[in-house]
């Protein structure tokens, strides 16, 4: 990996790209220190530390919801408004035709969802302003009003530029932004957690075995990561010969690769804020009977808390394997192409034949991924660790290190670089 940073690095185009890539993550670590005026961040921080779920919240956005800064809301807004408007993609005629008009069309999808974006935010920023009026964290230096106003306006504004900064880098930059923004702030919170472990080990407070366990669990999971990232299925096809002029074409052998995780991060990511965002918000409000109702049957770390987040991992995994795989499309170009599957007829026999090996493989990664982000976790929380090193954590960061690098590998082959190989 060293080395291929150093080849990638010796391209300048490529070395304009990660620059450009971490002056953003730099812009986005330092709006983490820009202090939101009028709430009192001591006791705030005090309550993220005792609830799970805003933990969580605090991960995503890289600290910067407990020290109440700029980013406090970090990418969530736009995590919603993106699976708000991909589920909208499939139900409204309207929006599936534009998802298929091509690179306008998804232009035209991505403005929706940074609209979207910015409603969202506003209402989550009020959410949290009268969470925090009601647990007594908003200064009493400035009126009410104006504080409310001000802290709206602010979140906002922040979650505008947090989705501006990954556009930026997806556009100009090395790997998927969002992802990178995510990956950053489970990193930074992951420097914080190593010397909190250290004194609470000196304190006697955490037994001591608990480190080599987790060190052990670690690296298991990255393993299982990297080998459901690399696994695939070959479909084998064979194309027929054909006489064009004087010249004979096709003849050959190649495959179709059906990945095992073909979506990446995206399922986990999307899973953990649409599970955690209702107890985030109602967790501003502790004696509310929907609160506590909510936190009995749907709290972090009871049983259905992690069977709806298991469900919802394999649930997002099948619905982007659908929209970045399409057996109908793949069958029609083989078709035309002369290609075809040995012993599976061309057209819909094919079609069908790719989608049910699709829906096996892609079962098979759905299940895995799941336990791989449950089964951890259920030892972090029974342990009483933090959540910046959780199952979740781990998997985010292995995987965007493991997509960043694909997309850097991709971005040298293109360039005829064939020193990434050696």
């Amino acid at each position: 990996m060293i080395e291929t940073l150093k080849n990638a690095w010796r391209i300048p185009e490529l070395r304009k790209k990660i620059l450009y890539t971490l002056l953003m993550l730099l812009v986005f670590r330092l709006g983490s220190y820009v202090p939101v005026p009028g709430v009192d961040t001591a006791a705030l921080g005090a309550m993220v530390n005792q609830y799970g779920v805003l933990g969580m919240m605090d991960i995503i956005a890289g600290g910067s919801f407990s020290n109440f800064t700029l980013f406090a809301m970090g990418i969530t807004p736009y995590i919603n408004a993106s699976i708000i408007i991909n589920l909208l993609t499939v139900a409204i005629p309207k929006l599936e035709r534009l998802s298929k008009e091509g690179e306008e069309g998804r232009k035209k999808i991505a403005q929706y969802t940074r609209y979207f974006t910015i409603v969202l935010a506003f209402i989550q920023s009020i959410g949290i302003i009268i969470g925090l009026g009601n647990s007594v964290l908003l200064s009493t230096a400035l009126p009410t009003w104006l504080n409310y106003v001000t802290i709206a306006i602010t979140l906002t504004a922040g979650t505008a530029l947090t989705m501006w900064i990954g556009e930026r880098i997806t556009e100009k930059g090395i790997g998927n932004g969002i992802s990178l923004l995510i990956f950053a702030g489970i990193v930074a919170k992951f420097a914080t957690w190593v010397p909190k472990l250290f004194n609470q080990l000196a304190a006697g407070t955490v037994n001591f075995w608990v480190v080599p366990a987790v060190i052990v669990g670690a690296l298991v999971i990255i393993v299982a990561i990297v080998f459901v990232d690399m696994g695939q299925r070959r479909i084998p096809v064979q194309y027929a010969k054909r006489v064009v002029g004087r010249k004979m074409y096709g003849g050959q052998s190649t495959h179709i690769p059906v990945k095992v995780n073909s979506t990446g991060v995206m399922p986990l990511i999307f899973a953990m804020a649409l599970v955690n965002f209702p107890m985030m918000i109602a967790q501003f409000w502790p004696q509310s009977g929907f609160y506590l109702w909510y936190s009995k049957w749907f709290g972090s770390g009871s049983v259905v808390y992690f069977l709806i987040y298991a469900l919802l991992i394999i649930f997002f995994t099948y619905f982007y394997t659908q929209i970045s795989f399409n057996p109908i499309e793949i069958s029609k170009n083989m078709q035309q192409q002369g290609g075809f599957i040995p012993g599976i007829r061309p057209g819909k026999p094919t079609s069908d034949y790719l989608k049910r090996i699709n829906n096996r493989v892609t079962m098979f990664g759905a299940l895995f991924l799941a336990v791989l982000a449950v089964v951890p976790t259920l030892f972090t929380s029974s342990t009483g660790m933090s959540a910046a090193f959780s199952a979740t954590g781990l998997l985010i960061v292995v995987n965007v290190a493991l997509e960043t690098s694909k997309q850097l590998e991709s971005q040298m082959l293109m360039r005829h670089y064939k020193g990434f190989l050696k």
